[in-house]
């Protein structure tokens, strides 16, 4: 069974002679513990993709299912509490608070959901995954953009996402930092079976995941599994 299923999905922007199709009728499925890559060059679609499959934006038609719920049928106050409790994220910008300590920062989603009162003792616990846990009340400027990026991991985790989107996950990092977050992304798959969806546009990247879709002008241009992966 998928947990994302994308039919026919359509996104233009503008109106009329002006308006651009960044999406023109996409089908895709992700099942539960797969890590998939999306790829293509600039223009293609895949940031437009992901946004909308993290619902931070909205298609102009089509449908997606994500954990068997049609999602643009809810409401936005639906969508909202959805997206707290089952979609984690993570972005090109670390988007950390300067103001508040790591562990202030891993744990804020759990706290805006309000589930349980362990959010110190899981934010913690997934620091300590990403390897942080000497970095609990450091602040965000007194940490290296590798270290920001897996603590903006660890908060992705914090309210047990079925699914994690990264949007150029290593765009900002040089290239040791890079190398260690996707063998993170890596570890968090094959270990805690988590399913991750990450747009990146850089061909090295595709010896992490299961699989790649690859766009070209808004459609679906081929996918593949990767022959050689991580152990």
């Amino acid at each position: 069974m998928s947990i994302v299923k994308v039919k026919d999905l359509y996104k233009i922007y503008g109106h009329g002679p002006a308006a651009t199709q960044a999406l023109r009728g996409v089908d895709i499925d992700v099942v539960p513990g797969e890590f998939v890559a999306i790829m293509g060059r600039s223009g293609s679609g895949k940031s437009t993709l992901l946004h909308i499959l993290g619902l931070l934006d909205t298609p102009t038609s089509g449908e997606v299912l994500i954990d068997n719920k049609d999602v643009f049928k809810m409401t936005e106050r639906e969508r909202a509490r959805f997206r707290l409790e089952t979609l984690g994220y993570v972005f090109q910008e670390y988007s950390l608070l300067g103001e508040m300590t790591i562990l202030e920062n891993v744990y804020l989603p759990a706290l805006c959901l309000d589930r349980d009162n362990n959010y110190r003792k899981r934010a913690e616990a997934m620091l300590d995954t990403v390897g942080l846990s000497e970095r609990l009340k450091h602040y965000p400027n007194e940490v290296s953009g590798g270290e920001q990026q897996r603590a903006a991991i660890a908060r992705s985790l914090i309210n047990r996402p079925a699914i994690l989107f990264a949007d150029e996950p290593t765009a900002s990092l040089d290239i040791t930092s890079a190398r260690n977050v996707l063998e993170l992304f890596g570890k968090l798959n094959r270990e805690l079976g988590q399913t991750i969806v990450m747009v990146t546009h850089e061909p090295e990247d595709e010896k992490y995941v299961d699989r790649v879709i690859q766009l070209k002008d808004g459609l679906v241009s081929k996918e593949s599994q990767p022959s050689v992966a991580t152990t």
